[in-house]
């Protein structure tokens, strides 16, 4: 019986003990231990160190033959940079704005519109933020426009003084944006009376002016008078208002809130009650009055529901308080819409004069 050849004995493989220094660096590591054959390369890095790189920032040190790192490279010579003593005029005030129309800002030193006027950083509550002065120049024509009806003054002689006003000081607001120097010194002696968007744009008596010319030319007597109140009283108090308590109503869109929509509605019920039922009775009415105290429903109306002729009219209070309050509505709504960015003073008085035109057109004819 032949003999089978012995089987060989397996070979033991023994691990080389790494050594002190690679056994630290394990130890700091926050990566799984690695084979001895992986943890250098070429390069002499480990691998630990090629995975940290990649959340680093630094650069990683290159090594040569010689054990120096290699040169940086030169940086190339700008081509854009000035010589020293050349400003470029990059960071200068000038640059910002236009030396036409805007340079008053590129001497001021605030970079909020408070610096724009220097009496609005004197008195930066009663003028810059409460714009008392220009509120109570925006009554006083109210009071006025009231006290030339109460003498029994036609608009028609009222209309061409206005608008003689309007010429000459449409004319000095071109001459201030034509002439740095003349709109510096007309700021600081009419600075009270503007806001800062004015010293760049159109002064506001210009469009309030004009609004006040528009009424009064084209509407009947009691529309014309009532719009300039509206304008006068519902705008300020719509402003005065709004500021003071917008912040906690309802924004109805930039500028203007339920608070000042509704404080402009309120004191236009109160002013046109004040002057249907109090001014026209005591000063009187011209033949040309759109409201003589009855309101009718449209003859369309009482065919349609079979109504006489006699019926569906309506005076007295009753008459008044639809009157007022319709009043309130459209001034309310003419102080929030905004049309291609015109002036308040313009589309106040306009469009509230069309809504009482409106209105009487229907209701009284």
């Amino acid at each position: 019986m032949a003999q089978q050849p012995a089987i060989p004995p397996t070979p033991q493989v023994t691990v080389p003990t790494p050594a002190p220094l690679e056994t630290a660096d394990k130890q700091e590591s926050y990566f799984a231990p690695i084979g001895g054959s992986t943890a250098k390369d070429n390069t002499g890095s480990s691998f630990a160190e090629d995975r940290a790189r990649a959340r680093s920032r630094s650069p990683k040190s290159i090594v040569t033959n010689t054990g120096q790192p290699p040169p940086l490279p030169k940086k190339p010579p700008s081509t854009i940079s000035p010589p020293n003593g050349v400003p470029n005029g990059h960071l200068s005030p000038s640059s910002a704005a236009s030396t036409a129309s805007s340079y008053w800002r590129s001497i001021s030193r605030s970079p909020s519109p408070l610096g724009l006027i220097p009496i609005h950083r004197s008195f930066r509550n009663f003028v810059h933020r409460h714009e008392i002065p220009r509120k109570a120049l925006h009554l006083s024509i109210g009071f006025f426009t009231l006290s030339l009806y109460s003498k029994g003054i036609s608009q028609h002689s009222i209309h061409p003084w206005l608008l003689g006003a309007l010429v000459p000081i449409a004319s000095v607001d071109y001459l201030r944006h034509t002439f740095p120097t003349f709109n510096r010194f007309y700021i600081r002696v009419l600075g009270a009376l503007m806001r800062e968007s004015e010293v760049d744009g159109y002064n506001g008596v210009i469009w309030y002016l004009l609004g006040a010319w528009t009424v009064l030319r084209f509407f009947p007597k009691d529309v014309g008078v009532m719009s300039v109140l509206l304008l006068s009283w519902c705008d300020t108090a719509a402003s005065t208002v709004g500021r003071l308590y917008g912040r906690y109503t309802p924004r109805i869109r930039k500028g203007k809130s339920v608070a000042g929509s509704a404080a402009a509605m309120g004191v236009g019920i109160l002013t046109a009650g004040m002057f249907w039922g109090w001014a026209v009775p005591k000063f009187g009415h011209d033949e040309g009055f759109m409201f003589n105290g009855q309101l009718k429903v449209p003859e369309a109306v009482k065919e349609a529901v079979g109504w006489k002729s006699s019926e569906g009219v309506l005076g007295g209070r009753a008459a008044l308080s639809i009157v007022s309050l319709w009043s309130g509505f459209v001034a309310s709504a003419s102080e929030v819409v905004d049309i291609f960015g015109w002036d308040d003073n313009v589309i106040i008085p306009v469009l509230s004069g069309i809504g009482l035109w409106g209105f009487f057109k229907v209701f009284t004819s």
